[in-house]
């Protein structure tokens, strides 16, 4: 009689499960951290001084009214709020907007240090 134990099949499991949870992991964490309010929340209340970025339906980036090219989004958004990381940024966006472009304007605030970002949109409903 064999007394030895055949480990291979354990082995194929574990490594098996091994790649699962590596493929998984990543797509269970969030990297873009973004505030978005409840669809019946109330508004929160606007700070003295907002700092909203527009990203109009052509593509043209604007700082509250100033129009800034997107590698410059950082810089103009660190002299608005006196380098305050803290304070939260508004970004709007028009519905033609690529997502793209979207999450480039969100990954230079948050490559600007920026990490509190808070989503406009139109208050009521549009079914569109």
């Amino acid at each position: 009689m064999n007394g030895e134990i055949n480990v291979t099949p354990f082995i194929d499991v574990m490594l098996v499960l091994l790649i699962i949870f590596m493929v998984a992991a990543p797509l269970a964490t969030v990297d873009v951290r973004v505030d978005l309010p409840v669809a019946n929340a109330e508004s929160a209340p606007r700070p003295d001084q907002p700092v909203f970025v527009t990203i109009e339906a052509d593509g043209r980036v604007t700082v509250n009214d100033r129009e800034t090219p997107m590698g410059e989004l950082g810089a103009e958004i660190t002299r608005l709020t006196g380098e305050d990381r803290e304070q939260r940024i508004f970004l709007r966006a028009d519905r033609s907007v690529s997502y793209d472009k979207l999450m480039q304007a969100m990954n230079d605030l948050r490559a600007s240090g920026y990490l509190r970002v808070a989503l406009v949109g139109a208050e009521g409903t549009d079914p569109q």
